[in-house]
């Protein structure tokens, strides 16, 4: 099922990149990074979203990133030049693009990921991939499992990865700048009507973002309103009768889906479809809780209330 997964997993028509996998959903653990080890000066104990307990006595130089969202934030965080691997999907910056591409990450190929030699990998905490992280273990390889699934979770993300690459400055800078970003639409779209929105994550079957997912929160943050929203679920079927019956102002879709949806005559009982209310979104950009959260903010609040911001 990674095809599925990648769809909610690592993204919605391949590129939004870190939503949750819906199967992963149930199982949430919030990491817990504690510095201050008595008598052990330079290590970092890091509780991880899979409850394991990773001890590093220094700085990584060989890092293998296996979430879209993290490897960004590396590079965020002045340390792209240690990632010598990536998944498929990690394309964003350019920069990321050179370094070595080993496949999927839920779950990982482990045998490509130690042929690397890597002295940490970062794992998105899904369920599949437990198996991989717990094989990585037995081979002596730091592995940090992290779950992205919320904005408060990018902020404990770079936090942890501060501290994991020794700069724990330039991490409360990208955090700051990322956050004081969204506060900036969110003041913006203040007061507006909030629109009524539907997001389609996938054609068939017909997935929906609920409100356990970022993705959810941006819509909310630029002035609008999930019809999902009250769903903890990130990611889930739905019907497109029962979508036609909760009947969106606007309907968020990437560029081939929308235009999938525009012309397939089931949607056309949806009135948001037929008035052209399918609002395109840049799926690279929107996809993943990572550096550019506050760009996708800002990219959702003109889609929804043009002129609101400059």
């Amino acid at each position: 099922m990674y095809h599925r997964a990648s769809v909610v997993g690592f993204g919605a028509c391949v590129a939004l990149a870190t939503l949750v996998a819906c199967g992963d959903a149930r199982s949430r653990a919030r990491a817990v990074a504690d510095t201050s080890v008595p008598g052990s000066t330079g290590t970092l104990i890091v509780r991880d979203d899979f409850g394991d307990t990773l001890t590093l006595r220094g700085p990584p130089r060989r890092i293998v990133s296996l979430n879209p969202a993290t490897t960004e934030l590396f590079f965020a965080l002045g340390a792209g030049d240690r990632l010598v691997g990536r998944t498929h999907f990690d394309l964003y910056p350019a920069a990321a693009q050179a370094v070595q591409d080993l496949g999927s990450a839920i779950p990982p190929n482990v045998e490509s990921v130690l042929g690397v030699r890597p002295d940490l990998v970062l794992l998105y905490a899904s369920e599949s991939n437990r198996e991989p992280a717990t094989r990585l273990h037995a081979a002596g390889v730091p592995t940090l499992t992290l779950r992205i699934d919320h904005i408060a979770d990018f902020r404990r993300t770079v936090g942890i990865l501060g501290r994991v690459v020794g700069d724990t400055a330039r991490a409360t800078i990208v955090a700051d700048t990322v956050t004081g970003t969204l506060e900036r639409v969110r003041a913006a779209t203040r007061g507006k009507p909030p629109l009524t929105a539907f997001w389609k994550a996938w054609d068939s079957p017909v997935i929906a973002i609920g409100g356990g997912s970022f993705l959810s929160e941006l819509v909310d943050i630029a002035g609008g309103k999930n019809i999902y929203g009250d769903d903890p679920r990130p990611a889930f079927d739905v019907t497109i009768e029962d979508v036609v019956r909760r009947d969106p102002d606007v309907v968020f879709a990437g560029p081939e889906s929308g235009e999938r949806m525009r012309t397939a005559p089931a949607w056309g009982a949806l009135r948001a479809v037929r008035d052209g209310r399918i609002l395109i979104v840049d799926t690279m950009l929107v996809g993943r809780p990572g550096v550019r959260l506050g760009e996708a903010a800002v990219s959702l609040a003109r889609l929804l209330h043009p002129g609101s911001l400059p």
